[in-house]
This record gives structure tokens, C-alpha cells and sequence, in this order.
């Protein structure tokens, strides 16, 4: 009796040793699984990142291609030289409207500062205009300021140049070296270092995804080949 019930003890609790192990065993599995299923859902995620950054990137390229790569390559004002200021004067009140709310606009007026310099390298004797913009909007006048209500705040604005402009002989301006326009610009808006500026944070951007996605890649190879040495030891 004595032997018979300790043979029954010896495999109740073997039984018992047997279940605790595949318990353990259990709780490993259902572990990794959830430690696979977070590192996939991270990895998804990252990847995902990823391509928003390089989509974001290619739709900021395309825009800026249209908008300041385009300007840039169209500019003709791209040699900078020296302009000595010959006369600065108001000669007219060129009207202009503002909106004032939906479906609404107003007649103003703004003083029309005309500025003429000679280039320095040929002597020739052009007009000047504050940058691309104001070329564009009205090449006879220096500044096309916003049109306002207020004309007064508009005028202050415009005498402020002309005194800055009467105090400055020599003034650094860009020209056309085929000297096919009759006008300089004192800035250019559509300029290399805009370009760059414009052009960085999207390059910053499609590398860092590509770099993202690379990098999820190379974790999910490397994983893959570790399960492999591990499969083949065993």
C-alpha cells in the first residue's frame, strides 16, 4: 500500500510539474506573440511615417518647382553690380482698391515713388524697382505698397524710402547682363539663397523618411536572420 501510494504521489506530481510547465510555456508564447504583434504595429507605423515624409517632400517639390524654381530660372535681373542713385522722386497718385469683405472693394490711392540709377559697369542709366513683385505690379514705380484705406500710413511709408534712398549714393542692385531691360532690382525675392532656404526642409524631410523605412528594413532582415541561426543550432 505504502509503495503503491507513493508511485501515485511520484506521478501526481510529476502531473503537476508537467502542468506548471506547459503553464510557463504558455505564458512565454502568449508573450512573444504580443511582443511580435507591438514590434509589427511599430514597425507599420514607422513605415508609414516614413512615406508620408517622402509624399510630403515630392508635393513640396512640385510646388516650389512651379512657384520659385521656375521664377528663378525665368529671372533675367541675375548679375549683381553697383547703381548710384541719379534721382528719386513722387510723380503721381496711382490708384488701386482693397477689399472690404466679401464681394466688397474700395477705391485708395498710393503715391508712386519712380527711382532711376546708373549701373556702374556700363553707365547705362535704368529705372529701379524694389524687387520682382513690385516689376510686375507697376514697373514705372520704385514700391507698390498694399493697397489700403488709410492713404496717409501709405504715403509715411513711401517718404521713409525716398529719405533712406536720398541718403544711400551707392547702392548694390541686379541688373540684366544682356542689358535688354531697362530696369534693376535692388532685391530679388526669387534668388539662389531663397531657393535653397525653400528647397532644404523638403530634402531634410525625403531623406529622413527614406532613412526611417530603410532602417524598419534592415531590423526586419536582421530579425529574419536571427530566427534562422537560431532555427538551424537547433
Amino acid at each position: 500500500m505504502f509503495l503503491w501510494a507513493g508511485s501515485k504521489g511520484a506521478q501526481g506530481s510529476g502531473s503537476e510539474r508537467r502542468t506548471i510547465y506547459q503553464k510557463v510555456r504558455e505564458y512565454d508564447v502568449l508573450d512573444k506573440r504580443k511582443t511580435v504583434t507591438a514590434l509589427k504595429a511599430g514597425e507599420d507605423r514607422a513605415i508609414l511615417l516614413g512615406l508620408s515624409m517622402i509624399l510630403f517632400s515630392v508635393m513640396m517639390y512640385f510646388v516650389l518647382g512651379i512657384t520659385m524654381v521656375h521664377s528663378y530660372s525665368d529671372s533675367v535681373w541675375t548679375e549683381e553690380s553697383s547703381c548710384t542713385v541719379l534721382n528719386s522722386t513722387i510723380v503721381a497718385e496711382i490708384n488701386c482698391t482693397y477689399s472690404c469683405g466679401s464681394e466688397c472693394w474700395k477705391s485708395s490711392k498710393y503715391p508712386c515713388l519712380q527711382v532711376f540709377v546708373s549701373l556702374n559697369t556700363s553707365g547705362k542709366v535704368v529705372r529701379l524697382s524694389h524687387n520682382e513683385e513690385a516689376q510686375d505690379a507697376n514697373p514705372e514705380c520704385f514700391y507698390v505698397p498694399k493697397c489700403q484705406k488709410d492713404f496717409n500710413a501709405i504715403h509715411t511709408v513711401v517718404m521713409k524710402i525716398l529719405e533712406r534712398l536720398k541718403t544711400q549714393q551707392q547702392v548694390l542692385c541686379y541688373m540684366d547682363p544682356g542689358e535688354q531691360q531697362d530696369s534693376a532690382l535692388l532685391t530679388r525675392i526669387y534668388g539662389r539663397l531663397a531657393v535653397f532656404h525653400s528647397l532644404f526642409w523638403p530634402t531634410c524631410s525625403l531623406i529622413g523618411g527614406t532613412i526611417i523605412i530603410a532602417m524598419v528594413k534592415l531590423t526586419q532582415y536582421l530579425s529574419i536572420m536571427c530566427e534562422q541561426v537560431g532555427r538551424i543550432k537547433r
